[in-house]
């Protein structure tokens, strides 16, 4: 059974005009914006949304500012099912809900997914091995999940069309989306503040600091330099993305001065990060503040409740089906879109520990 789709507000009020239209409603032009929208009871921006939609597809033909559209209804579309092939970031992504939600919605359109032996982190993420890897990959389109900048760079140059899922793709010619995870980080690093912590560290990994700090990376350095508090290399350290690099980083944060709040990119990291720190006696909150940036379907099941940031996945998946479908029928895309993403508070976040010396061991 495919999943089911969910239309936006807008989608909704497109696939009314289009059975309108069919019927016969209009002829020639549509109707005036203002008009429109008082006899279907919607906002003017959900409209024009919904207007511009059916001008993309064909249907209607702008005509200039002020002007009404006119009618085209002897367009055919055509659509050609397209072989795409969807890069993971690692092995577990490919098991993520949202991934299988993917596939099952690009096959419900008529397309096919080509499974890949390897992921990005199979291939190091090495823009070599992955460009000889491509080399060998009969594909109409890609997908690539959480890419590094340099990899996102050697796809923008190539012909196949390609749609980044995360990763630094940002004023790269690529179609995209991701969550906006920005307002978030800001929100926990407040509430964070507010509860006397000053030691505030992010552990992301590294295509999330390299070349440059991606845009939640950056915003949380920004944050804490608008508070007053410190913001360095200590705040956003350099490490190795393994799990060997992981416990080396942590060793040393904790060798010292340690960190009063951990703000951790990735389910994964996040939960073996706390498991490290089980070991050593520190637990959450009552010695040290934890916060995932991410979620994970197991959350609901951590006692005390994990303090985390949320974003909903189906609007990424329409933009990349709607993607597919411009792809399809010869529609250049490149337009890249982001999900409000929100700050869910948990019990793992909680006042800054009197005596912070007694986290080292």
């Amino acid at each position: 059974m495919s999943p089911i789709h969910i239309l936006t507000a807008s989608e909704q009020v497109a696939e009314h005009l289009r059975k309108e239209l069919a019927q016969g409603t209009w002829s020639g032009l549509m109707p005036g914006s203002n008009r429109l929208a008082r006899e279907l009871g919607v906002g003017g921006n959900t409209l024009e949304t919904a207007l511009k939609q059916l001008e993309n597809e064909g249907t209607l033909i702008s005509q200039g500012p002020c002007r009404r559209r006119k009618i085209n209804l002897t367009q055919t579309k055509v659509n050609t099912p397209l072989r795409i092939a969807l890069l993971h970031y690692d092995r577990s992504a490919q098991r993520e809900g949202y991934n299988i939600d993917l596939q099952h919605e690009l096959e419900a359109a008529g397309h096919s997914v080509l499974p890949l032996p390897k992921t990005l982190q199979d291939l190091k993420m090495d823009v070599q091995r992955i460009s000889r890897m491509a080399a060998e990959v009969k594909t109409d389109a890609w997908i690539l999940s959480a890419a590094s900048r340099d990899t996102l760079t050697w796809f923008a140059k190539q012909k196949t069309p390609t749609f980044a899922l995360f990763g630094h793709r940002r004023g790269l010619p690529l179609a995209g989306a991701g969550p906006d995870k920005v307002p978030a980080y800001i929100a926990g690093i407040r509430q964070l503040n507010e509860m006397g912590h000053r030691r505030i560290v992010l552990l992301t990994s590294k295509m999330r600091r390299c070349p440059i700090p991606g845009l939640p990376e950056q915003a949380f350095l920004d944050e804490l330099t608008a508070l007053g508090l410190p913001s360095g290399a200590y705040n956003l350290p350099d490490w190795e993305t393994t799990p060997k690099g992981l416990l080396k980083l942590l060793d040393s944060l904790f060798s010292l001065t340690p960190p009063t709040a951990l703000m951790i990119d990735e389910a994964s990291h996040f939960i073996a990060a706390q498991q490290y720190l089980a070991r050593r006696g520190i637990i959450a909150p009552q010695k040290l503040s934890l916060i995932c940036t991410d979620a994970h379907p197991v959350f609901p099941w951590f006692h005390p409740s994990i303090a985390h940031i949320q974003w909903p996945h189906q609007p990424l998946i329409r933009r990349i089906v709607r993607w597919a479908e411009n792809i399809s029928q010869g529609k250049p895309d490149l337009r890249q879109t982001a999900t409000n993403a929100k700050f869910i508070e948990g019990a793992t976040v909680g006042p800054v520990p009197h005596v912070s010396s007694s986290l080292i061991k």
